[in-house]
């Protein structure tokens, strides 16, 4: 399978190239710099990414392109232009040159990077350093008003460099530039679709394991569904799926669910335990802490019911691309990004080994994959959901009496996105248009805050919980803006929600952007 190798320097926008080479129909890879993957047959060109370092500084990040560089197609983006200019004998300097934003780039000659681009165009640069002399035998093939060195390719090798970002969205063509990259320069075929990852996954999971049986957990969210059908058409009913209810889902949601799976052809086991759960929340109010108790119980109840299924050797996770990615930087050390991610612990108590079938996808080819495998849009259309579940939409201490609350509070939420017509891109699939808000949504939500305020009800004073409504609009869930509801639609919500839930008083709508907020407030 073709591939394009992506190396990272830390930028905050190294996914952002993945996507864009992704939505090429191109498959790649995002490695550390200093994680070099083996170079095989299947590697098509190598992409370096920006970074938040100096070329010039002493702990700059270095990578060893003996075996690439003028053999391979190579892009350097960024620090990675400048690098290469470092690198192999040009200059690189801090100076007045610098850089931020929209700039507007003129081309310089002919190159194949740039063919069918305007003569100028708008191009989004971030770069402090600047390139002040190009290595021995480059040549310039675009420019800016401030930055001569724009871009370059270095003759008689298939290596090119631009200091501005083609991956970002305020890049005019920069999509463009990535297809040249990868069609003219690395002679991609940009076959690489949903019903050809099936098929090839599919073959690989019948060859890895076989006729041995496999456990998932399914949460009833897009990821572990699709993990799931995908296991199913490989394995058939040596799969086994349990769906644990932690007394901490949504309004109806352990009923729903199963529910939705009839008729799927899967085998799927429905353990209650919410009683287990709270019990174990008992006087915990601490975000990681909560976190902690929920997996540990997880994994006790999980461990139980899985003894009851003899000759089980594999667990499934539903883990997807970003999940990956979040738990490695670019030193390749591990990062506690999300405690409660998946099943963490079970392998080790259960001599299980892994198998993560999604763990190449982004979450939009989730859901791509999904469609092409036949689920229900109902299922590959769900917002994202907390593995903690309401766990930590309750700030503090965990109450049956607060999820009473907090799950009427949600569901008039939820319900009334899905009611609520309009006609905008699908957050799911910006190709399709949504036909209410819910489906032109990443991921909303409810939270309940341990802050109570005085109200008026009638004629009587009231002294009742505040709660949060969070709606974000997202690709990947990596970084997220929060939505403009419409006001008639918000206070419609506030009001149907004080007048309807007892115990709130008082409804307050979250405006943060991620970064700096997270998605949940927990």
């Amino acid at each position: 399978m073709e591939k394009i190798i992506i190396l990272d320097f830390g930028s905050q926008v190294t996914q952002l190239i993945g996507r864009r080479l992704r939505e090429l129909n191109v498959y790649c890879e995002i490695h550390p710099f200093n994680k070099m993957p083996q170079m095989d047959a299947d590697v098509k060109g190598v992409i370096l990414s920006g970074s938040p370092a100096s070329v010039r500084s002493v702990d700059a990040p270095q990578v060893n392109l003996d075996g690439i560089k003028g053999k391979l197609p190579l892009l350097g983006i960024c620090y990675g232009a400048q690098y290469l200019a470092y690198k192999y004998g040009g200059n690189v300097e801090n100076s007045d040159s610098r850089e931020y934003g929209r700039a507007k780039m003129t081309v310089k000659g002919t190159s194949p990077l740039f063919e069918g681009i305007p003569a100028v165009s708008q191009v989004w640069m971030s770069h402090g350093d600047t390139i002040t002399r190009l290595p021995e035998g480059a040549e310039i093939i675009g420019s800016t008003e401030d930055v001569d060195n724009a871009a370059y390719h270095i003759a008689g090798e298939p290596t090119y460099a631009v200091q501005f970002h083609p991956e970002v969205f305020h890049s005019e063509y920069g999509a463009d530039m990535l297809r040249n990259f990868i069609v003219r320069v690395c002679g991609c075929s940009c076959s690489w679709t949903p019903d050809s990852f099936i098929e090839t996954q599919v073959e690989e999971l019948r060859e890895k394991l076989g006729d041995d049986k496999v456990i998932l957990g399914l949460s009833g969210g897009v990821d572990s569904t699709v993990a799931a059908v995908l296991l199913n058409k490989a394995i058939g009913q040596n799969l086994t799926c349990i769906f644990v209810d932690n007394g901490l889902l949504r309004k109806n949601e352990f009923t729903d669910v199963l529910e939705s799976y009839k008729d799927m052809g899967l085998n799927v086991i429905g353990v209650q335990s919410g009683a287990l759960f709270l019990k174990k929340l008992e006087g915990v109010s601490e975000p990681e802490a909560k976190r902690k108790a929920i997996g540990t119980t997880f994994i006790e109840v999980f461990d139980a019911e899985a003894q009851k299924i003899t000759g089980a050797r594999w667990l499934a996770q539903g883990t997807i691309y970003p999940d990956v990615i979040e738990s490695c930087g670019v030193n390749g050390t591990a990062a506690k990004i999300k405690s409660h991610h998946n099943v963490g612990g079970l392998p080790e108590k259960m001599n299980l080994k892994i198998v993560e079938p999604l763990r190449s996808l982004f979450k939009d080819e989730v859901r791509r994959v999904g469609r092409a495998l036949g689920i229900k849009e109902e299922l590959i259309g769900r917002h994202p959901f907390p593995g903690p579940s309401l766990g930590i939409r309750i700030l503090g201490e965990v109450t049956e009496e607060k999820l009473a609350i907090l799950r009427e509070a949600d569901a008039i939420f939820i319900n009334k996105l899905r009611n609520w017509p309009c006609d905008l891109p699908s957050a799911s699939e910006p190709s399709r248009r949504a036909t209410n808000l819910y489906d032109s949504i990443w991921q909303a939500g409810t939270m309940l805050l341990p802050v109570r305020s005085v109200g008026v009800m009638g004629d009587e004073r009231t002294y009742e919980y505040t709660c949060a409504l969070r709606a974000v609009i997202s690709t990947d869930g990596m970084t997220a803006d929060w939505v403009h509801l419409p006001y008639e639609f918000m206070a419609e919500v506030s009001n149907e929600i004080i007048n309807k839930v007892r115990g709130v008083n008082r409804v307050c709508y979250d405006i943060s952007s991620k970064p700096p907020a997270t998605i949940e407030w927990e």
